[in-house]
């Protein structure tokens, strides 16, 4: 059964996906009023999942048998002509499978277990694994992973470099909230090309909310990467990364011994100054100490840092931003072991553009270790714990649930 509709909706962004049981959903889907009923509790309890103009009324449409899952759907009618299927959330997209069936394979493929490891196991053949993982970078990474909170103000962007085909690509990567919130294909990395791939997490944010801005991005030193950002949010605050400028200091001066240490110890004292003006005086004193007691190239990378002191400066304007890329590089990291394992992106630039966004999606959704979600006050991914909220104790279902409406706002078209 196709997922599309005739209002002009992209494939598979008709679809109301709700979380419910199996043996509770037969027992409705025959009887129209108590469908109706469930949709209206569903409604009252989660209208974010719902198109809007759902509340000023709809009608049953029509009921289809699913020859692939021997499961029936519905469809209701808006009062405008749009038309939108109920999928059950222990359903997948386009109904090729059962939650139950894939959620276990599709959970592995977050640590890059590979599909024909997957099809020995489970059964079916690679490509049917592909297919399932990748069909979920259809939906909107940004509208599927922030459904009950606001967007986060503080954001951080940077390049994942991969090979497409053989050739270098890169994967513009925005993070915000422990989450990945854009994973853009980019065939290159001038600010034109970068511009168009996170211009994919602008459009996304700004379905779910048309006024966001962030208030700051750090970034590293690319200039294209700081070019494009300032160019779709032109009052965001761009930052510099200042564990990058610390990085290119270390990879020159840890053969120094305590040298090295007592340069470390300034450095990172001056990053915790508490103020501005106490940053400033620290950022002086490195400088003065270090043109009495380094040379060459480590002296060269120390003066750098220290002439950059105005950029550090920025960040004591926004207490909460981040002033370095550590939350991003911790995801990246992941995203490195993922893509390497998998020996890189093959196919055509939209179906990796998907994988990219597939991956995101399951990061953002698979279960942490059990012990990290006790730290995390039970919330047992980076979505649940964003949102403070879960749809569905299984993870997959949760995830299907978020995608309702593919994660897009859908609005009623607008008179000329």
């Amino acid at each position: 059964m196709a997922e599309g509709s005739a209002s002009g909706l992209c494939r598979g962004h008709a679809t109301i996906c709700l979380p419910i049981e199996e043996d509770e959903y037969d027992s409705i889907v025959g009887h129209p009023e108590e469908f109706r009923q469930w949709l209206d509790r569903c409604f009252a309890e989660m209208p974010e999942l719902f198109p809007e103009g759902f509340s000023r009324g709809y009608a049953m449409k029509d009921r289809r048998t699913s020859v692939k899952q021997r499961e029936s759907l519905r469809r209701i009618i808006l009062r405008d002509g749009r038309s939108y299927s109920i999928r059950p959330s222990f359903l997948m997209p386009y109904l090729t499978a059962r939650t139950e069936e894939v959620e276990g394979p599709l959970f592995l493929r977050k640590f890059g277990v590979p599909l024909w490891a997957l099809a020995r196991m489970f059964g079916g053949n690679p490509m049917r694994w592909y297919r399932l993982e990748v069909g979920l970078g259809r939906n909107s990474l940004v509208g599927t992973t922030v459904r009950t909170t606001a967007l986060p103000e503080h954001l951080l962007a940077d390049e994942h470099h991969t090979r497409r085909n053989g050739e270098k690509n890169y994967i513009a990567t925005t993070v915000g909230g422990g989450c990945v919130l854009g994973a853009a294909l980019s065939e290159g990395a001038s600010t034109d090309d970068l511009k168009e791939a996170y211009g994919v997490f602008k459009a996304e944010a700004h379905n779910v909310d048309p006024e966001y801005a962030p208030k700051t991005v750090n970034t590293d030193g690319w200039h294209g990467t700081q070019a494009a950002w300032s160019i779709l949010f032109p009052l965001t605050a761009i930052l510099r990364c200042f564990l990058h400028a610390w990085l290119k200091i270390r990879d020159r001066a840890k053969h120094l011994g305590e040298v090295f240490f007592q340069i470390s110890e300034r450095v990172w004292d001056a990053y915790h100054a508490p103020e501005r003006r106490s940053f400033s005086q620290r950022i002086r004193s490195l400088r003065n100490w270090a043109s009495g007691c380094l040379t060459g190239i480590v002296l060269d990378k120390v003066i750098d840092l220290c002439d950059k002191r105005d950029l550090w400066t920025i960040a004591y304007d926004h207490p909460d931003c981040h002033r370095t890329s550590n939350m991003l590089d911790r995801l990246m990291r992941s995203m490195n072991r993922y893509f390497e394992d998998g020996q890189h992106l093959h196919g055509s630039r939209e179906a990796c553009d998907q994988h990219c966004r597939a991956w995101a999606l399951l990061h953002n959704f698979t279960p942490w270790h059990p012990d990290t979600a006790k730290d995390n006050n039970g919330w047992q991914s980076p979505a649940e714990r964003l949102n403070q909220h879960r749809y569905h104790e299984n993870w997959l279902q949760n995830l299907l649930v978020s995608a309702s409406l593919g994660g897009y706002q859908h609005h009623p078209p607008q008179n000329p």
